[in-house]
């Protein structure tokens, strides 16, 4: 009898095992196991830490991972600590803080999203150049861009100092109340100032940077600047199927 305290689908679905509709037909069909017995109840309580769970005949690993999305703010770094500047580990509570670390990392003075963890193995997998994570930005810019701008980046730019990119997507929007133009960059890596040394090299300068999206993870909207909250299981579920191919 399962008598711990989470739901079988829901536990799989925080695991990767895929999003709550795919792993309720998984365990419908039988497919699942708990302590070697079929278990075709998706509302089965079981415990992670004390139930051996298989799918397929394959054993989950017990995983008590964090995962929190964060809306940086602007004049915080993306560091665990710092003996001068505040980091963003600052803006959650001392209790939340222990083992986790930002994915990536923004600017000092771009906003917008950034996942902290403590799953090494994800945050490795996120931000290593062979997964080709598509990072999405919005930027204000002042200056004239190139009028070949968006080819630029689709080519691949080669920086000033000889550093080449990837093929990147520039999408220019309107012009600003205020003079600026607004754009979106889509990036593929994280090589250091990226956005604002590729918006330079085709004649921008950007005067404000925010991060929308890291693959499927998108910014809530109901989060303000310097706020938090947990991940869904279905945001931890796509993030895992979103590095789940490739090496």
């Amino acid at each position: 009898m399962c008598m711990a305290r989470e739901r079988l689908d829901k536990m799989l679905a925080s695991r990767g095992a895929g999003s709550r509709k795919e792993v309720g037909g998984l365990i419908r069909a039988g497919r699942v196991t708990v302590n070697g017995a079929a278990c075709r109840d998706p509302a089965c309580k079981v415990d992670a830490d004390v139930d051996t769970i298989c799918v397929d005949g394959v054993a989950l690993r017990a995983r008590r991972e964090r995962y929190f999305m964060l809306n940086k703010p602007m004049g915080v770094i993306s560091a665990t600590e710092d003996a001068a500047q505040q980091t963003v580990l600052s803006l959650l509570p001392e209790r939340e803080r222990d083992g986790l670390a930002p994915v990536g990392r923004l600017d000092k003075d771009t906003e917008g999203l950034l996942l902290l963890t403590d799953d090494g193995a994800l945050n490795h997998a996120l931000t290593s150049p062979r997964r080709h994570v598509d990072k999405r930005y919005r930027a204000l810019v002042s200056g004239t861009l190139a009028d070949d701008a968006v080819q630029q980046f689709s080519n691949g730019l080669t920086l000033g100092d000889g550093t080449k990119c990837r093929p990147a997507e520039l999408t220019v929007g309107a012009v600003q109340p205020d003079g600026l133009t607004e754009v979106f960059v889509v990036l593929r890596e994280g090589k250091y100032h990226q956005v604002k040394r590729m918006v330079a090299a085709v004649g921008g300068h950007v005067e404000a940077l925010e991060r929308l999206s890291m693959g499927p993870l998108v910014l809530d909207a109901a989060l303000a600047r310097g706020q938090y909250r947990p991940l869904t299981e279905e945001e931890i579920a796509a993030l895992f199927a979103a590095v789940s191919g490739g090496s």
